[in-house]
């Protein structure tokens, strides 16, 4: 079955907010452990990023098959092109920031384990036990950068969204934010 103008796939729905729930508290997360040093958390960021990618990959896959939703407004043009722009930024992001947080962590020399399953060993330092050593610093620095920048991005584009969504349920009332929800519209 696939998407139609009134009525969106039970797949389609489950995906994103499953992807956008995830990213979200992924987030948040990443946001409070930076601030309070909860390094704690670090491995369930790393496991909850790796099956948030999982699912995000599935989603691109099922939009490149299945195409996007048709749009229940006619916006001007500059607000489809705005409103295009962000949908990418979100679904290319959804992916982009769990691989740039495997790329960091990787190459850092840190490992990657997936819910205590050690999926890219880490790299010991033998002259100082308990600490890593990169296995290539600058591919790390350049997945630490786009982690980093990349959750701003995503934080913009996401309230974006959220405002674009609201726009077309209070003011536009076109059923847009009822069909995400599962319901057909008419």
């Amino acid at each position: 079955m696939r998407d139609s103008h009134t009525k969106l796939t039970l797949q389609s729905i489950l995906l994103h907010w499953l992807v956008a729930i995830g990213i979200i508290l992924m987030l948040a997360m990443g946001f409070y452990m930076d601030i309070a040093e909860a390094r704690f958390l670090m491995p369930w960021h790393k496991s909850f990023g790796v099956l948030i990618l999982l699912f995000a990959l599935w989603r691109i896959v099922w939009r490149m098959i299945n195409g996007w939703p048709t749009a229940l407004s006619n916006e001007a043009p500059a607000v489809k092109l705005v409103s295009k722009g962000i949908h990418w930024l979100l679904i290319i992001g959804s992916a982009l920031m769990p691989l740039s947080g495997i790329i960091m962590s990787g190459f850092g020399g840190k490992g990657l384990f997936f819910f205590g399953l050690e999926v890219w060993a880490r790299n010991p330092d033998p002259m100082n036990p308990g600490q890593t050593l990169a296995v290539n610093e600058m591919l790390s620095g350049i997945g630490h950068e786009l982690h980093e920048i990349g959750a701003y991005v995503m934080v913009l584009a996401i309230v974006l969204h959220i405002a674009g969504a609201m726009k077309q349920h209070h003011i536009l009332k076109n059923g847009t934010v009822k069909r995400m929800l599962g319901k057909t519209i008419d």
